[in-house]
């Protein structure tokens, strides 16, 4: 599979709240695990899948990133939702900080070595 990101990614494990609005005035609430994430988007991991398209908030810590669900795949043993972050909710490093936080171009680099 070829790699379509133009930013990096960060793998991570953290628990996180996943908000999206479902149908027209109805909010529904999960806790999800974050699996990756880039100043672009992102991607958790749910129990019940998420419609393409829908506008939802991931909340990390006290921080919170909106955008909307570009991909939703059943792998194994859960959903993997793909979040394209919208224009003014972009994600660094500097802003919050997930846990077991890891560059998967930095890994790549020293697996070259």
């Amino acid at each position: 599979m070829t790699e379509k990101r133009v930013e990096d990614r960060y793998l991570c494990a953290d628990l996180v709240r996943v908000d999206w609005l479902r149908g027209e005035d109805e909010f529904q609430t999960v806790e999800a695990v974050l699996e990756d994430i880039s100043p672009l988007g992102g991607c958790v991991q749910v129990d019940h899948p998420i419609p393409l398209g829908a506008t939802l908030t991931i909340t990390i810590g006290e921080s919170r990133l909106t955008g909307h669900v570009c991909y939703c795949a059943y792998r194994d043993y859960g959903y993997f939702v793909g979040v394209r972050f919208a224009g003014g909710s972009g994600w660094s490093c500097e802003a919050v900080a997930p846990r077991h936080l890891v560059n998967l171009q930095t890994l790549l680099l020293q697996s070259r070595r």
